[in-house]
């Protein structure tokens, strides 16, 4: 699939079939979401795998219980690695590591999308709940949380503002 379509034609999906989504297929995801920009190549994210019912349903409730995450197949949490871009990078290293699990998540969501898959970025969730869940060390953050796996829905492309609405050239 050719990159701007992929990017084109990429939906939030939120209903899945009840399919599972084998290792080839998420290996081939990881693989895409680690290959996203970094600053100095430090990859300051790293990724939580759920496939556990009794896991994805407890991230669903922390996602001020959204049930459809604990239908998926398969769901990520990307969580953004603080301290390890902070050695470098100081104070700002924490805006680095969110910046790092962000560009990583949009490449995630394409590669599913261009592999048949379908995704959904989700960041309405209780940071502290899953955090708990999830075991996160200190200076770490989880960032999104993308159920995975076959649509079962074909939504419409919500509308976009027009370039002339949020380009700005030269000063705002």
């Amino acid at each position: 699939m050719e990159c701007l379509e992929a990017i084109r034609e990429r939906r939030s999906i939120r209903k899945f079939k009840d399919k599972t989504v084998g290792k080839e297929m998420l290996d081939a995801l990881l693989n895409a979401a680690q290959m996203a920009p970094s600053a100095g190549n430090l990859q300051a994210r790293d990724f939580v795998v759920l496939t556990y019912d009794t896991s994805k349903q407890k991230i669903a409730k922390a996602a001020l219980d959204m049930p459809f995450i604990g239908k998926a197949p398969l769901v990520i949490i990307a969580v953004a690695n603080m301290e390890r871009s902070s050695q470098k990078y100081g104070s700002r290293g924490t805006l680095y590591s969110i910046q790092d699990a962000s560009a990583a998540v949009m490449n995630l969501l394409l590669a599913a999308h261009s592999l048949g898959l379908a995704a959904c970025w989700i960041g309405a969730f209780d940071e502290h709940a899953v955090r708990e869940l999830l075991k996160l060390p200190p200076r770490t953050m989880p960032v999104a949380i993308i159920p995975v796996g076959y649509s079962d829905e074909k939504p419409q492309a919500p509308a976009r503002m027009g370039l002339d609405k949020v380009v700005h050239r030269e000063t705002w």
